[in-house]
């Protein structure tokens, strides 16, 4: 057992680019007359983009994925401990906040604002003298972005103790795709529009919470996630992650997420039905001029009829990626069980041979 819990921790850390670094290095060292005199100079006021990445600790990482599964289906929400470095959001540490959480949203009230005051405090108290840096919560099963809750909530914080980040987690996600799916923000000032605002990266967003993601997607932008341990977090990480791999073993994601299972599928069928009633007719298209203008400068209208055929077609293309991350989600959980039936039901005198047989049969159906 302990060296399979090895095998999947060092997976764990491949799989979700965990880097190891010394532990003297800058980032470990706390120097508080630096830390004041940044926060006195504030350089991030005078740049929305100030900050490019957000840095997180394994074991603060670890604790986060922990707290974030054992809510599904609710939102949970908790606190980060760090520090800046460079145009980095650096998170040392991580706590969980007692609050009570919706399908939809989570709130922290007053015990939990006392809470965190007396945490921080007794802290300091044992060398973590890091701030708070920033919050995280759970969005269960519907990927890594802000709300519009998640934006005010955000924006507060940015304007009372800057330097802070939110940070979202996505339990079902992760435990779909055997990677955390995580995501860190910050927003941007009151009245700000970013310049060249483009799409970011596509994902997959039920379409109860498109509208939502789409009215504030230009109000806040994501940093690059970075993953770091050094080799005295050993021990500590070591015994987080035994908690996480016998919650591992003893899940099966076909089991744990069929709900989540389930709603995707309802989920990939409205968007379908929709994108099904863009597309008007499947004879084949009159060929239309190209646009060409006139002696006053008007454009024609020739090539203005193929716009709402090329929007369906790209809602058909997303719809068509959803459906492969669904299938490839369910091909992963079927590997995952025959597997662990292989290691943990063989019987007693079968040969090797004929243990790992079942899996490469799974897995060559799965992926044929």
């Amino acid at each position: 057992m302990a060296s399979s819990s090895d095998t999947a921790l060092r997976s764990f850390s491949l799989t979700n680019d965990i880097k190891d670094i010394s532990p003297q290095d800058e980032i470990y060292k706390f120097d508080v007359e630096a830390n004041k005199r940044l926060n006195r100079e504030q350089p991030w006021v005078n740049d929305p983009h100030y900050f490019k990445s957000c840095k997180i600790s394994a074991v603060a990482l670890i604790k986060m994925v922990i707290h974030a599964r054992s809510g599904v289906p609710w939102e949970i929400m908790g606190l980060m401990q760090g520090k800046v470095v460079g145009h980095s959001l650096v998170v040392m540490d991580s706590f969980a906040l007692p609050v009570q959480g919706t399908e939809t949203r989570v709130n922290a009230a007053n015990e939990a604002n006392e809470y965190m005051v007396q945490y921080i405090q007794e802290s300091e108290k044992v060398g973590r003298l890091e701030n708070a840096i920033g919050w995280y919560h759970s969005h269960p099963g519907y990927g890594c972005w802000l709300s519009g809750i998640d934006v005010n909530t955000q924006m507060n914080n940015q304007k009372f103790q800057d330097p802070f980040v939110a940070v979202v987690i996505d339990p079902n996600r992760t435990i779909s795709a055997g990677r955390v799916d995580i995501g860190a923000f910050r927003t941007y000032p009151a009245g700000y529009t970013p310049p060249n605002a483009t799409a970011s990266e596509y994902q997959s967003i039920p379409l109860s919470k498109i509208e939502d993601f789409g009215v504030h997607a230009n109000q806040y932008y994501s940093l690059e996630v970075e993953i770091f341990k050094s080799s005295l977090d050993t021990e500590l990480l070591g015994l987080l992650w035994n908690k996480y791999w016998i919650n591992t073993l003893s899940q099966s994601p076909l089991i744990s997420n069929r709900a989540y299972a389930a709603s995707q599928l309802s989920d990939l069928h409205q968007k379908l039905t929709k994108a099904a009633g863009n597309v008007t007719s499947t004879k084949p298209v009159v060929p239309t001029l190209p646009a060409s203008t006139d002696k006053n400068g008007q454009t024609s209208k020739g090539s203005q009829k193929s716009e709402p055929k090329k929007e369906a077609e790209n809602q058909l293309a997303k719809n068509v990626k959803d459906s492969t991350k669904i299938a490839v989600e369910a091909q992963h959980g079927l590997i995952a069980q025959v597997i662990k039936d292989v290691l943990f039901s063989s019987r007693p005198g079968k040969a090797p041979s004929e243990a790992v047989a079942p899996v490469e049969e799974a897995v060559e159906m799965a992926i044929g």
